[in-house]
């Protein structure tokens, strides 16, 4: 019986046609803004103007001497660095903790979740409303005759307090991919290593970390892309203060962009977030997969 294959030119049309609509969707929705921001950003452009003026690289050489930029680029590193290792350490900790299916894990499972289905702008204002000078804390410290406390007005409060919001915001992400990445864990190593006379830290230690390994380059790429882009927070919960000294990259973006009338120079700024992000994000890849190589090596 002879088989029928499909013609060359029908499998070449076939194959164009599949590939046209996402190749598209991938130009509009990726390449025009990324082509866009570039070309904003060696112009003047002030938002308003029908022809900006062709700059070239001189909003480039203006952010090497950025003091503002440099300070944001230090707390958005911060933030990024501490914040994806908080939120990898609670939710890999929490993960472990309710992996046990029962009505009552299922239930904390959805209040750990639940802050992240709250906008970011929502839970800044409630932590403001809840740590500022007048906020429910201090009203409570003061009623009993203690002092303020400084949470969102001094620098190094400001910063350790954002820090710690945006982790409790974003950890429940975290314990669902980590949950899922537990339920992967073949059951059979880990009734071989228990019979075998290991502890549960040995188990957990050689066993169920190991097997995590690509849950836990999952979490990190993405915790670590996700605060590096923080903006929305530092607006509802400290407005980059006080002294600015809690702004971000992302909020210098947009600050600098519209508030000062430099699109210009705030597209430069987005670019070089852009190509950090990617840089960081690849890196960190790497560095993930040649430790699970050597895992299982």
């Amino acid at each position: 019986m002879r088989s029928r294959r499909a013609a060359p030119g029908g499998q070449g049309i076939a194959t164009a046609v599949m590939v046209v609509p996402a190749t598209a969707l991938y130009v509009l929705m990726l390449a025009v803004p990324v082509g866009l921001a570039v070309y904003l950003s060696l112009t003047d452009w002030d938002g308003f103007s029908a022809s900006p003026a062709f700059v070239g690289t001189a909003n480039y050489a203006d952010l090497l001497g950025d003091a503002g930029l440099q300070r944001a680029a230090t707390v958005t590193l911060l933030v990024a660095g501490v914040g994806t290792a908080g939120l990898n350490v609670l939710g890999l900790g929490f993960a472990l903790l309710l992996n046990r299916p029962s009505r009552l894990n299922s239930f904390f499972r959805m209040v750990m979740f639940y802050p992240h289905v709250l906008s970011a702008l929502v839970v800044g204002f409630l932590w403001s409303a809840i740590l500022g000078t007048t906020g429910a804390v201090n009203s409570l410290v003061t009623s009993r005759g203690g002092e303020v406390l400084p949470f969102l007005s001094d620098p190094d409060w400001a910063l350790a307090t954002m820090i710690a919001v945006v982790v409790w915001a974003a950890f429940g992400v975290n314990v669902v991919l980590y949950l899922a990445g537990l339920q992967a864990v073949p059951h059979s190593l880990i009734e071989a290593a228990r019979i075998d006379g290991a502890t549960r830290w040995q188990v957990f230690r050689h066993v169920t970390l190991p097997a995590l390994g690509p849950s836990v380059t999952i979490n990190v790429v993405l915790s670590l892309v996700t605060l590096l882009k923080t903006y929305d927070l530092v607006v509802s919960l400290t407005a980059g203060g006080p002294a600015g000294q809690t702004q971000t990259v992302a909020y210098l973006i947009l600050w600098n962009s519209f508030h000062d009338g430099r699109l210009g120079f705030g597209s430069a700024q987005a670019v070089v977030l852009m190509l950090v992000t990617a840089v960081l994000a690849l890196a960190v890849t790497r560095l993930r997969r040649r430790a699970e190589t050597a895992v299982y090596s």
